[in-house]
């Protein structure tokens, strides 16, 4: 069992969800790179998952719980006391970053409420986050290349660069890889067919998404829609 739930209030727009997942059976869960860095408490602890560069599979036990905080691309700015590339492709716990979610307690419902709560207080102390990261996000999203981004939000390539790395964990051209890859597996969970997907999402054929799907995701695009 797997629900989200919108935030709520303090998070200053930076955060797209709070979760919660309840495995039903052991097996492996399958996590692909979406952009994003979840604050997650689970039955080892709490712990940061930085943004992912290919798949992560994630081995669970029947009743395992996870609960989680979702920061938008972009959004984690400094609130783990560490920049974004230096959390990528990793599972960092907690007691080892610059932040803390207070007493550990046994009620999943307060554990988000702690997890809440230090998020909250670190988004007060640290700076924001860096006010052209959706910009860059969705310049990338619709296809444009490096450098007519950088050129249209006034950065050197360079500039792009070192903004893309510390917002999100690495730099615009696996940025945009990992939009266009979430962008093409929505529209694939929207029932559009392989070719439009391909065609819509930026990618050069229907070949080339399938090469993409399957190194970001270690699986194929209909096995992602099941």
């Amino acid at each position: 069992m797997y629900e989200e739930r919108p935030p709520g209030d303090g998070f200053d727009g930076r955060v797209t969800c709070v979760w919660r997942q309840v495995s039903d059976a052991d097996g492996t869960r399958l996590v692909v790179p979406d952009g994003c860095v979840d604050l997650i408490w689970g039955p080892s602890g709490a712990f940061v998952a930085g943004p992912d560069t290919g798949p992560m599979p994630v081995r669970v036990r029947a009743g395992d719980a996870f609960t989680g905080i979702r920061f938008k691309p972009g959004g984690v700015g400094d609130v783990f006391g560490v920049p974004a590339y230096a959390l990528r492709d990793q599972r960092v716990p907690v007691a080892d970053l610059e932040f803390s979610v207070g007493r550990y307690v046994a009620m999943s419902g307060a554990r988000l409420a702690s997890m809440r709560a230090a998020v909250v207080a670190r988004l007060r102390a640290t700076a924001p986050a860096d006010a052209a990261a959706p910009a860059i996000a969705e310049a990338l999203r619709t296809g444009r290349t490096v450098g007519e981004v950088a050129w249209t939000l006034g950065f050197s390539e360079r500039q792009l660069l070192r903004r893309s790395l510390a917002s999100f964990g690495y730099g615009p051209k696996v940025l945009q890889r990992v939009v266009r890859f979430q962008r093409a597996l929505k529209l694939a969970r929207a029932g559009v067919v392989p070719a439009e997907v391909a065609v819509v999402s930026g990618y050069a054929d229907q070949a080339h998404l399938a090469n993409e799907v399957k190194r970001l995701s270690g699986v194929t695009l209909a096995e992602l829609r099941r």
